[in-house]
């Protein structure tokens, strides 16, 4: 069946995909379709990666030949080696949508788009109707398919890039396009919609930049003093968290998008060198309205970054309820909160080793905070004020 003729509804049964590549992402899709049901067979170049996946329920090894041709492939490869994997898939099955999940999507575009452009490739301009990108915002510090989670897209993001050059031409059939919308909701994702340059500009700003900027953190511990760690505290873990990412998979990505990448560090760069400058003599006059300046700005920017359901940060409250360290604390928080009747928006724990007590914030609607403070406090808890 070609599912550019039957787009997705409900009465259409679920769909055979093939994932090549069963990495992270990879791995992660497979887990999540079987949950909903999907024949998903799972194609690797390291034979111990797709045994792994396999072995965790991702689905099952593809056996060409003996199994009807996918409707769908997901091609989850490095950015470096999507494009000739996505060239592939449209040549191998002539009937199937292909969708790629890179990080960087103009440089997949581009080189799909001249590999068709070249007589000496198989790759013909007409295939490329039935490939759609796209980029799933889900990840993990983790990777490989141990880290899977069939979970990992539930309410996250995952951009649709259908590819158009200025002629017209390479428009993903509509179907296509459906079918790219129907995986992201069958993992429980969020979708957005972006062209290809826009997408890339858009995560070197909220994606590309804050891995250089917790990675370039994170390298000024390596030689710190154990005396100096040792007074760590979440902002530091909070700021480096995700600089234990693959070194070998963000080579690719900053490489991929450089010059996005690069356009935002100039003015990171231009900040740095505005801040050395003040610090040279912060007492001179204007100094320190400098300094406040500066993290003022930062204090607009954080306040523009979308909290639960897209609304502001400020649109709630913060209680910060003390906890003693030991089993059942948060648990026992949370039963009393739910007792009350308060909804909690977000949480978050502050812990630091060697404290024998811990804190947790607890985001609630402004109108319901000094309530579920006098309730707890009733209840025995400790509640900052």
């Amino acid at each position: 069946m070609n599912p550019l003729l039957n787009p997705p509804d409900s009465a259409h049964p679920t769909p055979a995909v093939l994932i090549r590549g069963t990495g992270l992402l990879g791995a992660s899709i497979g887990l999540g379709l079987r949950r909903v049901g999907d024949t998903v067979y799972l194609s690797d170049p390291s034979p111990s990666a797709q045994a792994i996946a396999c072995d965790i329920g991702a689905g099952v090894p593809w056996e060409p030949g003996t199994v009807p041709d996918p409707e769908i492939v997901v091609v989850a490869a490095p950015p470096e080696a999507s494009a000739a994997e996505v060239a592939q898939a449209l040549i191998d099955f002539p009937d199937a949508v292909v969708l790629d999940i890179a990080s960087v999507k103009a440089t997949v575009r581009d080189e799909l788009r001249s590999r068709a452009a070249d007589p000496r490739h198989e790759l013909q301009p007409s295939m490329l109707t039935r490939y759609v990108g796209t980029h799933p915002m889900a990840g993990r510090e983790r990777s490989g398919p141990v880290a899977a989670r069939g979970e990992l897209f539930t309410s996250m993001p995952w951009v649709i890039c259908p590819a158009i050059d200025d002629s017209g031409e390479h428009v993903p059939e509509r179907a296509a396009v459906a079918w790219a919308e129907d995986i992201a909701r069958r993992l429980g994702a969020t979708i957005h919609y972006l062209d290809p340059d826009a997408h890339d500009e858009s995560v070197a700003l909220i994606s590309h930049l804050p891995q250089i900027a917790a990675s370039m953190v994170a390298s000024r511990l390596q030689d710190a003093p154990t005396s100096a760690l040792a007074l760590a505290g979440n902002g530091l873990r909070d700021v480096t968290r995700i600089a234990a990412s693959d070194p070998g998979l963000w080579v690719q990505i900053l490489s991929f998008n450089a010059g996005p990448i690069k356009e935002i560090l100039y003015g990171l760069r231009d900040d740095v060198l505005r801040l050395i400058s003040t610090l040279e003599d912060p007492l001179a006059p204007g100094g320190q309205a400098d300094i406040a300046q500066l993290i003022a700005e930062g204090n607009s920017g954080q306040a523009r970054v979308p909290g639960k359901h897209g609304a502001p940060p400020q649109s709630f409250a913060v209680l910060t309820v003390i906890v003693d360290d030991k089993p059942g604390q948060i648990a026992a928080v949370l039963q009393d909160v739910a007792t009350v009747g308060v909804n909690v928006e977000d949480m978050r724990m502050e812990h630091s080793a060697g404290h024998e007590v811990g804190m947790i914030e607890l985001s609630v609607l402004p109108s319901r905070r000094e309530e579920l403070a006098s309730a707890l406090t009733e209840m025995g808890w400790r509640v900052a004020t």
